[in-house]
């Protein structure tokens, strides 16, 4: 089966607005004839409205980079999926390891933030990634198990054909620091086979596994090689318009 590549960026907690809409709109500018992958751009809360209106009408798809998983109530500080719909997005970005070091969201708050996304008809995008203790206890594929299994609990296999899963090890995200090629191949490869063989034959066909981690234009093409890799997640690269669309045009 054929899975459309997915360059996507995360800006974090970087720019204003103005700033925002200045780079989005350079980039959809300059990625106007990629017709062979999809571009998603996740900015701050603030800027999403903006964004949307500075990207209607192009090839860029827009996300955000996390949600609540109640619907709407006293939860100062949070948004819902119904909000983040309403505002033009299409992806969240659920799980990323900056929300489980420095929020310590659980395995059990990214399973909820799925079902939130899910039923707020979004397309989640589910970070897992193993941090450098994990990897020399020789814990990586225990941690990722565990990840994904807990991430999807209990939703219906039929309502995650959207579902993405960006696998970020965690050593290496704003290192400098990327996986090598045998590695990330033999974890991608792994985690096909673990969607296929616990979760549903269906779902590993058409889930996208993208790896992030220190994504840059002289990596990318060497990473999309790889077989089971079907796109990127992009942080400190992706906030550059020329340098976003040197990793969305790689040769």
């Amino acid at each position: 089966m054929t899975r459309t590549p997915l360059i996507a960026g995360n800006w974090k907690m970087f720019k204003t607005g103005p700033e925002a809409v200045d780079t989005a709109t350079q980039l959809a500018a300059a990625c106007a004839d990629v017709r062979d992958k999809e571009i998603m751009i996740a900015p701050t809360y603030v800027c999403l409205p903006l964004v949307a209106t500075a990207i209607a009408n192009t090839s860029l798809h827009l996300g955000a980079q996390n949600l609540h998983f109640e619907k709407q109530g006293a939860f100062t500080g949070e948004i819902s999926a119904d909000m983040l719909a309403a505002a033009g997005v299409e992806y969240v970005i659920i799980g990323h390891s900056e929300r489980r070091q420095y929020f310590f969201e659980t395995d059990d708050m990214v399973n909820r933030k799925i079902q939130a996304a899910v039923a707020g008809r979004l397309k989640p995008i589910l970070c897992i990634g193993e941090t450098q203790a994990q990897r020399e206890a020789g814990n990586t594929f225990l941690t990722l198990d565990k990840q994904v299994a807990d991430g999807v609990k209990g939703v219906d296999s039929k309502l995650l054909q959207d579902l993405v899963i960006a696998y970020e090890p965690v050593w290496a995200i704003g290192t400098g620091e990327t996986a090598g090629p045998d590695q990330v191949e033999t974890v991608h490869s792994y985690l096909r086979t673990m969607l296929d063989t616990q979760i549903s034959s269906d779902l590993a066909q058409t889930v996208r596994i993208l790896y992030g981690g220190s994504v840059k234009p002289d990596n990318i093409a060497n990473l999309m090689r790889i077989q089971d890799v079907d796109g990127v997640l992009v942080g400190g690269a992706s906030l550059d318009a020329g340098t976003f669309t040197e990793l969305v045009k790689y040769d």
